[in-house]
């Protein structure tokens, strides 16, 4: 007798198995390495610009093209997922990066480092959403946005990694030993993504011709159940030709044009913060180990505050909890721009706007991914990713133009707090439309029981059957 398997009931009824667990886990480590590659430069920067004689605020175009890089890896690779699978696109994106962070370390101008963090900015752009859509379509939505904070908190991870790795390689090795290391990692994490990374389970569920593949995955996450009893009833949902137009209809347009806002905008600060602290504390008169600790710092507290706002979005809903968290983040970008003359202050105003900055941009990333269905959730994913990326070029180049212009640093840092607010107000737009959206939801399909019911007991049974 066959058993009907919806994927993601039975995903959010079972408690996470071994493949689940490993999936998330290669996931985060990709992120990691993901992290330290897009944060090497910021590093590297005041090192290179005094060995080439170049002024700092000179690498705001490098910044600008690495992010560029990112906007163009998320935007192609996120829909290309949606057609080839995430894995597919996960390898993809790794040795890309990885390829062209190793190249890095042999460049001699300025014109090939633009090209080259170009190139590796399409890597880890391509990787970003398809990681975030994987581990959400893994997780049991009961834990899907702490798993997902967890997952993604690799990212910061990986820039806390490359600061104190950066504090002692660049010293010891020179600068292109930053490079060479964030390029051999990836190549290496390649074969062991190539061996162990499952393809989504419901990507292959929405795909037809994928009908083996997901039996052999069934296999793993099922031991002792024989294949042959189970339809996946999750296979009947069919994959649009053009997953990106499902990102825009069925009510999700308004909705998609609004975490663009919130991803554009959120990503303008962090990457503001992310590649000009360095040059603002060396230039309040620290030396450059001590420089780099302020980024530190500003991821560490990051990946806190993504698990703590995680947990309490899990519990309370992202409305309760994200508009606070990102007005608390404009008041803490603020004070930074009062306090860099005294170091403890500014280590804590650092601190708390990596708590609500990265660890509100890890909610949204779980909570963008559960706003479209699996046909277009790498789609929608790399959509906003890639709009993010533009806010995420603006932001130092920006920094690079007000820097240069002698703007006091408390007026810069209150001018960065301003998109935070927009965050605030976005977001809680977008819950707004999605509660009226489920709110409609349940609605129709309570109409739809009752006049089922009022059919006949049969017709019902049917319905319920398929």
């Amino acid at each position: 007798m066959q058993k009907n398997i919806d994927i993601e009931t039975w995903i959010d009824q079972r408690p996470l198995g071994a493949l689940q667990i490993s999936a998330i886990v290669l996931c985060a480590l990709v992120a990691v390495l993901d992290g330290f590659d897009t944060q090497a430069i910021a590093f590297v920067a005041p090192v290179l610009a005094r060995e080439w004689d170049v002024a700092v605020t000179g690498f705001g175009t490098v910044f600008g093209a690495g992010l560029l890089g990112l906007a163009v890896g998320s935007l192609a690779m996120g829909p290309l997922a949606d057609k080839l699978g995430r894995k597919t696109v996960i390898l993809i994106a790794v040795v890309m990066f990885g390829v062209c962070t190793l190249a890095t370390a042999f460049v001699k101008s300025m014109e090939m480092l633009i090209v080259a963090r170009f190139l590796t900015g399409l890597g880890l752009g391509g990787a970003v959403p398809n990681l975030i859509a994987l581990t959400s379509e893994y997780s049991p939505k009961r834990h899907r946005t702490v798993l997902t904070t967890l997952m993604w908190a690799g990212f910061p991870l990986g820039a806390v990694i490359g600061g104190l790795a950066s504090s002692w390689l660049i010293p010891a090795h020179g600068w292109e030993s930053v490079f060479v290391v964030g390029g051999v990692l990836p190549l290496l994490l390649a074969v062991c993504l190539v061996l162990w990374l499952p393809e989504s389970i419901r990507y292959l569920a929405a795909v037809d011709r994928k009908r083996h593949a997901l039996d052999r995955l069934f296999n793993k996450l099922m031991p002792g159940v024989s294949h042959e009893s189970i339809a996946v009833a999750g296979r009947t949902q069919a994959q649009p030709e053009a997953p990106v137009v499902e990102v825009f209809t069925q009510g999700r347009l308004h909705g998609t044009l609004l975490l663009w806002v919130v991803f554009f905008s959120n990503l303008l600060i962090l990457y503001f913060l992310i590649n000009w602290l360095p040059y603002v504390l060396r230039h309040a008169g620290l030396p450059i180990e001590q420089a780099i600790i302020g980024t530190v710092v500003l991821n560490a507290s990051g990946i806190a505050g993504g698990l703590i706002l995680g947990k309490l979005v899990d519990m309370r809903g992202p409305l309760a909890v994200l508009p606070v968290s990102y007005f608390l983040a404009a008041l803490s970008i603020a004070a930074i721009g009062y306090a860099p003359a005294n170091i403890v202050a500014s280590i804590i105003a650092i601190a708390f706007a990596g708590f609500f900055v990265i660890g509100a941009q890890f909610c949204m990333n779980a909570f963008a991914a559960g706003y479209y269905p699996t046909t277009s959730r790498a789609s929608g994913m790399g959509l906003a990713f890639g709009v993010g990326r533009i806010g995420s070029i603006l932001g130092p180049v920006l920094g690079g133009i007000i820097l240069a212009n002698n703007w006091s640093t408390a007026n810069t840092f209150v001018a960065a707090a301003i998109p935070a607010m927009v965050c605030a107000y976005a977001v809680w737009q977008v819950g707004m439309l999605k509660s009226r959206r489920m709110s409609k939801e349940r609605n129709v399909s309570s109409a739809s029981i009752k006049g089922m019911k009022e059919s006949g007991p049969d017709v019902a049974h049917r319905s319920h059957v398929a």
